[in-house]
């Protein structure tokens, strides 16, 4: 049997990358997914791929009203969410002294406020419903720790993390299970313009950045979206039922913890 037959999911920023990743991986172990991003065009491009058990569903994490509507189309084509995934992010760098507002407000507003924000108001709707559910955030290596040239991100994927913990220690009690995965570096569309911010910040070519932190990898490569799946699988199925609160590194050797 499927792993995930019959559960319901949201994926917010799953026209693309991870969360594509995440929503194919979903559908094949059985889920209906909701392909939820404020590109809806993409979104519904993504769904048709997917099949019959992928729909899109236009979502901007900043905006409370577009929240509580995509929580409702869910709700109402699928009778409920048993699963979410905060994987909408952005990224930015710059000198530490040349950070500002505007960088700060907009990398906190999608990355921690869209995560609280997805979380409140799914878990509201999975304690209506009364069947629990997981809640998967995406948290980053950069959470760990601080860059030099990338505080502003990393302290969001920090927040990410403590935000995790905190909504998991309290929404056990319902039966949600709230944990994170910390990805490496993730070769992909996303890094390709993250290399080419350090090739611009760093006066480096382009492509050199994205060769040398995977060489760094001790697994020797950059990680992809499908080697991030599997985890992807288990927090969201009833093997991970007694994990709670927890935050996963997938980054082939990047961090212990």
């Amino acid at each position: 049997m499927k792993r995930l037959a019959g559960k319901s999911a949201l994926v917010t920023g799953s026209a693309r990358g991870i969360g594509r990743a995440f929503a194919e991986a979903y559908v094949a172990e059985g889920a209906t997914v909701a392909i939820a991003d404020i590109d809806l065009e993409r979104a519904t491009s993504t769904a048709e791929d997917l099949g019959a058990n992928a729909y899109a569903v236009a979502l901007d994490v900043t905006d409370q009203a577009s929240i509580d509507a995509a929580v409702a189309a869910v709700r109402k084509r699928a009778g409920g969410i048993d699963i979410l995934v905060n994987n909408a992010a952005i990224f930015d760098l710059s000198p530490f002294v040349d950070i500002s507002r505007e960088s700060y407000a907009r990398v906190f507003q999608i990355n921690v406020e869209g995560t609280l924000f997805m979380m409140q108001a799914v878990a509201r709707s999975m304690i209506a419903r009364g069947k629990g559910g997981r809640i998967i955030n995406m948290a980053s290596q950069a959470g760990r720790r601080g860059e030099p040239l990338v505080a502003v991100y990393c302290a969001s994927k920090a927040a990410v993390i403590s935000l995790t913990q905190s909504a998991g220690l309290d929404l056990i009690r319902h039966g949600i299970n709230v944990n994170a995965i910390a990805p490496g570096v993730v070769d992909g569309e996303h890094w390709d313009g993250v290399d080419a911010l350090f090739a611009r910040h760093e006066n480096r070519p382009l492509g050199e950045k994205k060769r040398l932190v995977g060489e760094a990898v001790p697994f020797g490569r950059m990680g992809t979206a499908a080697d991030l799946t599997g985890m992807a699988i288990f927090l969201a199925g009833p093997e991970s039922e007694y994990v709670v609160a927890q935050t996963y590194n997938v980054d082939g050797g990047n961090w212990m913890s």
